[in-house]
Parts: structure tokens; sequence; C-alpha cells
């Protein structure tokens, strides 16, 4: 039996997420120890969330150069609520799939997506590792590097396009950065790939492994410290409550925070 699945302290339903794996033939429940359906989850897992990312991403640029703009900053909220729509719808589909296989078919079942009222704990926790540990962290960065990690670096990318959002556009942003993202990407990141590598390896393990991912995935140099520290800190957070929900709300308040300080 897999020792990082099933050798922590916490019972597995409330130390890690992922798929609770069942057989095709109901009712007797598949075992979780069954180190096969592990490694052919975990296959899935990261073929799924591969396949639907490259999938969205052609589908998200489609959409944005359809907005007859050339650039991120230059295009219309409303376009950008489009390509991110394109690029998230994939991948949600993917997770559905991938939990039908091994699981129920059931994404809040699958993936622990639930919410209780001690969850809301994740927003001074979202706020305080935005407005205070990511400047630490780049604090010496900024020292050693400032034509790189400066602050007005950081946010430039940002900025330009909050700038550029008037109107119903603002209401896209603020849903794109606060609702969407966070909404989605927990579901992807921690739900079914954590859950994943964490069943087939190790907590610290598959927490390194998909905090990694989660920051390489974004494509920008200069933000991945910043997206390094907050995806350790959530998938943290999900093994310590076993679901998703303060994952979530703690995501939404640490791009909430990052909103209101370029929109200042």
């Amino acid at each position: 039996m897999n020792r990082g699945a099933l050798g922590g302290k916490l019972p597995l339903h409330r130390a890690l997420l992922g798929l609770q794996f069942h057989k095709v033939r109901a009712p007797e429940p598949r075992r979780v120890g069954d180190d096969d359906d592990l490694v052919a989850a975990l296959r899935d897992a990261v073929l799924a969330l591969a396949g639907s990312w490259f999938l969205g991403s052609i589908l998200s640029s489609v959409v944005a150069q359809s907005s007859g703009h050339d650039t991120l900053a230059d295009t219309p909220a409303g376009w950008v609520l489009l390509a991110q729509l394109a690029l998230w719808a994939p991948m949600v589909a993917a997770a559905w799939y991938v939990g039908s296989r091994h699981g129920s078919g059931n994404l809040v079942r699958d993936y622990a997506y639930r919410v209780r009222p001690i969850d809301l704990a994740g927003i001074p926790l979202g706020v305080g590792v935005q407005l205070g540990v990511l400047p630490l962290l780049y604090w010496p960065l900024g020292r050693a590097w400032p034509d790189t990690f400066g602050r007005g670096h950081l946010e430039q990318p940002a900025r330009d396009l909050w700038n550029n959002a008037h109107g119903l556009g603002v209401l896209a942003i603020v849903f794109v950065a606060v609702v969407g993202a966070p909404l989605v990407e927990e579901l992807m990141y921690r739900g079914l790939l954590q859950g994943a590598f964490v069943r087939c390896t190790d907590r610290i393990t598959g927490l390194l492994i998909v905090g990694v991912w989660f920051a390489a995935i974004h494509f920008q140099p200069v933000q991945m410290p910043g997206l390094l520290l907050i995806g350790l800190v959530l998938g943290l957070v999900a093994l310590r409550t076993g679901r998703l929900g303060m994952a979530v709300i703690t995501h939404m308040a640490f791009n909430a925070t990052g909103l209101v300080l370029v929109a200042r």
C-alpha cells in the first residue's frame, strides 16, 4: 500500500484531495490502496490537464484574435472574459471526464469541492500573503535585479489591462481575476492534479510538483516566484482542510487584494 497515500496522521478523506475511487460495477467500492488504480488516475489527471490546457489555450487565442487587437492589454475586457471562458471550459470538462472514469462523475464529491464557515479564514490569509509575505519574497529580488523584479514591472501587465477596462469591462476583469480563476484553478491544480500526485507519491512531493507546475504554466517569469509561493500556500490549505473551499476563498482574497493594489 502506498505509504504517502495512507501513511499520514489524518484520515485519507481529511488529509488528501482527489478522486474518490469506485468500481465501474456498482455498488462495491474500489479499494483506494490499489496501486494500479492510483497510477491510472495520475496518468489520466496529468494527460487531461495538459491536453485541456493546450486545447483551451488554442481556443482562447482564437477568441482573443477575433477581437482585432494584437496584445492582451489592448483587448477589450469583454473579449478577455470570452477568451478566459474558452480556456476554462475544456479544463472543467477534463476534470469531469477523469472523475467519471475513476470516481462518481460529480465534481463536488470527487474533488471535495465543499465550503464550510471556517473556510472564511482564507480571506485574511489571502490578504496577508498578498500584502505581507509577497513583498518580503520580492524585496531581495528587487534589490538584486531592480530592472526585472521592481514592483512597477510586476504590476505593469495587470495595470495595463485594468487601465483599458471601462464600464462593464471592469466587472469582467473582476469576475475573471476574483471569481473565475480561483474556482477553475483550484479544481484543476489542487483538486485534480495535487490529489492525484499526493495519492501516488506523498504529500510533500505532490505539493511541490503541483506548486512548480502552477507557477510555470502561467508563463510569466517575473511573477513566477510569487505564483510558486501562493501555489504552495493554496496546496497546504487544501491538504490541511481536505477540501477545496478554503483554498478557493484564499485564492479569491489574494487576487482581489492584488487587483485593488493595481486599481489604486
